[in-house]
């Protein structure tokens, strides 16, 4: 374990120093071009008003005129119905183009207004809650306002890296499988939540996920599961590949540390940890789903073969392990180590280890 631990720390040490430029001018750009679209849809809005309400006067200005030439109202009353109708236009549109007025104000003082960020019919770019924007489409005659302080939110992650598998007073260099061709990919849904009241500094970190652990044979060996015992024997033939697969199904808890922007906009509260520095230190328990080997090899007529095991192979039906990640934003340096060995009953354990990126997708 020696080996690992002075490669986790170097990386770790490494990575901090790696540069942490802020996203501030990026999320202020996207935010002016936001509300200028939105001012923009909000005044073309107002234009829009004063045509139909011109247009509805003229249909109303028609059908007295086809009254008065019906003879059915005389030439006075038509002129007072048409200034009544004129006047109804003019209130019309001044009262409608002052409530978008009103919106524009709000969105040039706040970049948001309290119709089109609270479920209204909406078309454009769109704040999400969580410092991120989106273009699309949303319709609905919704006016509930948005939840003040969202303690809870999910997202989806991503990990990928190396792996491999050690025994008790074994390094890298002595494990029998290769550095380069075993990898491992977690792919699972997690929620977070903020444990305190008035700070995100704490966040616990929650879901599940499936992980692929992958091992390269090397030397020429593959596993034999005879009975009870599970062991790596020589291939009578030339083996070209040796892959092992374990997949897993777990759920993983972290506590996750770090600094956070907060941000009132007026009618909602949110905490922001864009571009921000991140450690989460927890662990995983769950079961195997499945293990499987293939074999590449070439038979004595010369042709290429391959073939794929699926058994138990002796391997642990619970998992359970550490894990931690260090990073900026949505992406991790990523450690996990199986505490239960990858088989079970065996006279030497080994225990799967990890290390790759982790990326968060909100």
């Amino acid at each position: 374990m020696n080996t690992i631990t002075r490669l986790v720390v170097y990386l770790i040490i490494s990575f901090s120093f790696a540069s942490m430029q802020g996203q501030d001018a990026k999320q202020d750009s996207i935010q002016k071009a936001t509300k200028d679209y939105k001012i923009k849809i909000l005044e073309d809005e107002k234009i829009e008003i004063e045509n139909k309400e011109k247009s509805a006067l003229k249909f109303r200005i028609l059908e007295i005129n086809k009254k008065l030439d019906n003879k059915e109202i005389t030439a006075s009353e038509a002129e007072d119905l048409k200034k009544e109708a004129s006047k109804i236009a003019a209130l019309n549109i001044e009262n409608r183009i002052a409530i978008i007025d009103s919106r524009i104000d709000l969105l040039q003082r706040n970049g948001y207004d309290s119709y089109g960020d609270n479920g209204d019919s909406f078309i454009g770019v769109r704040e999400n809650g969580k410092g991120s924007f989106s273009i699309g489409l949303s319709l609905g005659e919704s006016d509930k306002p948005p939840k003040y302080d969202i303690r809870t939110t999910n997202k989806l992650f991503l990990a990928i890296g190396f792996n491999n598998a050690i025994g008790d007073e074994q390094s890298l260099e002595d494990s029998p499988y290769k550095l380069g061709g075993s990898g491992f990919v977690e792919l699972g849904w997690v929620w977070q939540t903020r444990l305190l009241k008035d700070s995100n500094f704490l966040r616990l970190n929650y879901g599940f996920s499936f992980q692929w652990n992958k091992l390269d044979i090397k030397n020429n060996k593959y596993f034999v599961q005879n009975g009870d015992e599970t062991t790596l024997q020589e291939f009578p033939l030339d083996i070209k590949k040796a892959k092992f697969r374990v997949t897993n199904l777990v759920l993983p808890i972290h506590f996750e540390f770090g600094p956070s922007k907060k941000r009132d906009f007026k009618d909602k509260l949110r905490y922001h940890t864009d571009n921000s520095f991140k450690i989460g230190l927890g662990g995983y328990g769950g079961v195997r789903l499945a293990s499987l080997q293939k074999i590449t090899y070439e038979d004595e007529d010369g042709d290429r073969v391959r073939t794929k095991e699926k058994r138990n192979f002796n391997t642990s039906n619970f998992v359970y392990g550490l894990s931690g990640y260090i990073g900026v934003g949505d992406l991790s340096i990523y450690a996990k180590y199986d505490l239960s060995p990858l088989f079970k009953d065996q006279a030497f354990d080994q225990n799967n280890i990890s290390l790759g990126l982790r990326w968060d997708l909100d």
